[in-house]
């Protein structure tokens, strides 16, 4: 992405927020549209795939800070979006690219004339991307004294992709256009939903002979309906009977690969209880996290005559017990 598509492209509109919009409200706005114009439920759809480009790519400018900030400030320059002039008659009402540097470095030459800026095309003149890279880059202008290249890093690219959460577990191959080009990359197994991956070397190439920019990558999951990731461990709820929560049992726990593995729960077991199974989790290059299986005691809706004549037996043998005494202590002190 250049600095005119910064000037041109309204990221705010596209994501259908206001400009003083907070992170809770652009993140919001990106996760709905995200999912309404994602390719996996517009097959074939060419409009839905741009748009969803277009979607990600507005939401990872805006959901990092710095690049909010520059992003803000150059379109502020531009007065909203309008594109830079490169002679003195530009359109009325809007700022022509000279004025609008002019103003900032001085004001312009006595006499009334004004500095010229070259957008571009003249050998040894700043171009529209340079001058804005000296800006938010920290870097001074393109070329040193005598004409000789001063070494300038290249910018970095931001880019946004959205993984289903079973690829998020088991790592994932994605390609990324940059500038053009085709950059192939590997997301790590276990990735984290809003996490950013920073691709040394593969943004845009440096000036001079300085260094290439980075690639950074914002990870976006969508939800499983049964697991959720906990660092490399998965969790997973489970619903037990009464009876097996009370007396024991071994219960068959599905897995994130579609099998299911036997897990004992011990006589007497509480609800909220967490049960480990070792190495079922995520599997990294260097560790493997565990299942992790909350115990939830589910509780019949309806119950037979003679299984209500049991519980009622049951309460009676168990009369007079009170599991809620330590609660109420704990509470007085």
């Amino acid at each position: 992405m250049t600095g005119q598509d910064w000037i041109e492209k309204d990221f705010y509109a596209a994501l259908g927020v206001p400009k003083d919009a907070d992170d809770a409200a652009i993140k919001k706005a990106y996760r709905k549209l995200a999912r309404k114009y994602h390719p996996d439920q517009n097959p074939g759809d060419t409009a839905a795939e741009d748009r969803f480009k277009e979607i990600g790519e507005a939401y990872a400018v805006l959901s990092d800070a710095k690049e909010r900030e520059q992003y803000d400030a150059i379109r502020a320059m531009a007065g909203g979006g309008a594109r830079f002039s490169a002679g003195p008659g530009g359109n009325g009402g809007g700022a022509g690219f000279e004025d609008l540097f002019g103003g900032m470095f001085g004001g312009g030459a006595p006499g009334g004339s004004r500095v010229r800026y070259s957008t571009g095309g003249a050998q040894g003149a700043a171009g529209f991307e340079d001058i804005l890279g000296s800006m938010f880059a920290g870097g001074g202008g393109p070329q040193g004294y005598g004409g000789t290249p001063r070494p300038r890093a290249g910018g970095d690219v931001a880019a946004a992709t959205t993984l289903p959460f079973r690829q998020a577990v088991e790592g994932s191959t994605l390609t990324f256009s940059v500038d053009g080009r085709q950059v192939t990359t590997r997301i790590p197994p276990g990735v984290r939903d809003g996490q950013k991956i920073r691709l040394r070397g593969k943004g845009r190439p440096g000036l001079g002979g300085g260094p290439a920019g980075d690639l950074v990558v914002t990870v976006h999951v969508t939800p499983h309906p049964v697991f959720t990731l906990d660092g490399t461990n998965l969790r997973v709820t489970v619903p037990v009977t009464f009876a097996e929560a009370t007396l024991g049992a071994t219960i068959s726990v599905p897995t994130l690969d579609g099998s299911t593995v036997k897990v004992k729960v011990p006589a007497g077991t509480p609800a909220g209880r967490t049960l480990r199974v070792k190495g079922r989790g995520v599997q990294g290059t260097k560790t493997t996290g565990d299942l992790l299986v909350g115990v939830q005691v589910a509780v019949p809706q309806k119950l037979s005559k003679a299984a209500r004549e049991a519980v009622e037996t049951f309460a009676a043998e168990t009369d007079g017990e009170d599991v809620r005494a330590d609660l109420v202590r704990q509470a007085a002190e």
